[in-house]
């Protein structure tokens, strides 16, 4: 687990200070959900200041300077880009960025006003994002924690949560749904994906997706990792039509649902003696997973 640094606004005004100097005086606040790879703080009312909370965060600095500004001429929905870099300093130990302030509500269930619409926008999002050119794009590794290679890397961490799991779940269906996603091997062209594709990453106005922020995990190689949205958010039809828009085929539609099984199976273990809304939000999720499995209901 990475080791986290608290950053506080005072922290923030000095580094603006010290190396924006034509930005020193507009206001610092926290943004009230900040998230937990970046410690984010509203700079005036058109941008944010976004700094790593750990040096594994910091990783991605560098990668989303080079690559946002790329992108986002090329992707459908608005994104953020960078307007600067900050350096280290006023006892803060990372590179950090400068954004504009997308503005927007963090997607779910309830605030979703068209789900098959919403589910067909995304999905036009991340098909446009898989046609922008991927040469020399960031191949998977420690700067994204490996989203978009094989999902045998969080082998380890599933079976942790299995045996944290057993007696609170079906274990045989969800050791059959997570070897099947292991077995489903990527041989495909290498293409760009977000990397994480969450509520928290999709921003709506008025019910209807507006903005996708937080490229962190982005890179490029197997984009089955940003299927898992398609089981943690979407409805029966919204998931249907995501599909098809992007003709997902069997083996890679079996390692988003791997994905999402990873996600939750964690999220299961570490709630499981509890009954507030994480805990029954992560089991509603792993049932649907079930469901969807056992039912066979979506055909490619």
């Amino acid at each position: 687990m990475p080791q986290r640094i608290t950053v506080d606004a005072e922290q923030v005004r000095r580094l603006i200070g010290d190396q924006f100097p034509q930005w020193a005086d507009l206001p610092v606040q926290p943004v009230a959900k900040s998230g937990w790879d970046n410690v984010t703080f509203h700079l005036g009312d058109a941008m944010v200041a976004r700094l790593p909370s750990a040096s594994e965060y910091a990783l991605a600095v560098d990668k989303e300077q080079q690559w946002l500004p790329v992108l986002a001429p090329r992707l459908p929905l608005p994104i953020p880009v960078p307007l600067a870099k900050g350096h280290p300093g006023a006892d803060y130990p990372f590179s950090w960025s400068i954004y504009q302030w997308l503005h927007g509500e963090p997607a779910s269930a309830d605030r979703v006003s068209d789900p098959v619409r919403f589910a067909l926008d995304l999905a036009g999002f991340l098909a446009a994002l898989q046609g922008v050119d991927a040469a020399g794009g960031p191949k998977p590794g420690k700067h994204n924690w490996f989203r978009g290679a094989t999902l045998r890397t969080y082998d380890p961490q599933a079976q942790r949560a299995l045996t944290a799991l057993d007696g609170h779940i079906d274990l045989d269906v969800a050791r059959e749904i997570w070897e099947t996603a292991l077995d489903a091997r990527w041989d495909g062209v290498d293409v760009w994906f977000h990397g994480d594709i969450a509520p928290g990453n999709l921003l709506l106005e008025s019910g209807e997706l507006v903005a996708v922020i937080d490229f962190g995990t982005c890179g490029v190689g197997d984009p089955s990792c940003d299927m898992a949205i398609a089981w943690t958010l979407l409805t029966t039809e919204g998931r249907q039509a995501f599909r098809d828009r992007l003709s997902v085929d069997e083996a890679t539609w079996a390692r988003g649902r791997g994905w999402a099984l990873w996600k939750t199976l964690v999220a299961c273990a570490q709630t499981v003696n509890r009954a507030d809304e994480e805990a029954t939000n992560a089991r509603r999720v792993l049932d649907g997973i079930f469901s969807e499995y056992s039912t066979g209901s979506l055909k490619g």
